[in-house]
Formats: C-alpha cells, structure tokens, sequence
C-alpha cells in the first residue's frame, strides 16, 4: 500500500467506484507528465447526489454542507485519478491545481471558504504534495443541480 492509499485508511475514507462520464468527455486525460481529471460532481459513496448537496450555497443550503460537498468532489477527483492510474495513486508527484466551480447566489460572497473544502482534503491527504495553484468561481447553474463541481491537474511519474 502507498502512502496516498495507507494516510486514506487511516481517514476512514473508501474511494468510491468513478462516476461515468454525462456528455461526451473522458473522465481523465494523460499528458506527459500531468493526469488532468474532469471536473467531478459531489455524489456520496453511493454514488448519489444527496439533497443535502443540491442547490445554491446562500439559498438552498449553506457553508457546512457546501464544504461537505467540496470535499466529497475531491474524494472523487481521486477516485477518477486511482482509475486512470490503474490503481496506483502512489504515482502522484503533485496536485498542481485544483478548480472549483459552486453553485450560489449571485451575493453569495464566502466562495473561497467552500473551495476549501477540497483543498484541504488535498492537504490532508497527500501533505505538503497536496498544496496547489486554485481558482474559484461561482456559477449559475451546475449539471444535476449539484452545488459544486471540482476538477484537477496532477503531476504523476
């Protein structure tokens, strides 16, 4: 066991089964030396999208369950990454970048602190090669309802 894979144990944390693709876009593309992951929706373990996740940050819900939803979008960025790399998420050099996409009210202002909850599920997984380049932007609308979408450049070997 690497030590991406033996510091998710220790969270507790399962990857889920990868989410297929809703349009026409592959899930990930290898480029060199970079694994680029498409932007992943907050589905749970389940892989649904619970009502506690679908709607407007600043409306329909609010920062602790936007968190909650950004996190769960970074579990499945790597859980898309762990698929492209035939299960070995050992080979992960860096998360270069994190994007972020959340659903809110046009007012709604706190957009940086929902991001964080991927970034920091970043950090906590895979340490200081977890620390990233990151935008964030709210959005109108996101595919399902969802509240926020996360996509992803990684660095691998």
């Amino acid at each position: 066991m690497n030590a991406v894979e033996t510091r998710l144990a220790e969270l507790g944390i399962a990857l889920p089964t990868p989410a297929a693709p809703i349009a026409n876009y592959v899930p990930c593309v290898i480029t060199g030396n970079l694994l680029i992951v498409s932007g992943q929706l907050c589905f749970g373990l389940d892989g649904k999208l619970s009502d506690a996740h679908k709607g407007k940050l600043g409306v329909e819900i609010f920062n602790e369950a936007g968190l909650e939803a950004a996190r769960l979008c970074a579990i499945n960025v790597l859980a898309q990454a762990k698929a492209a790399l035939n299960g070995d998420l050992g080979r992960i050099q860096r998360c270069v970048r994190l994007g972020g996409f959340i659903n809110a009210a046009p007012n709604f202002a706190a957009l940086p602190a929902i991001m964080n909850g991927a970034s920091d599920f970043m950090v906590e997984v895979l340490g200081d090669k977890g620390r990233h380049a990151r935008s964030t932007i709210g959005v109108a609308q996101l595919p399902a309802d969802a509240a926020v979408e996360v996509e992803a450049i990684f660095e691998i070997a």
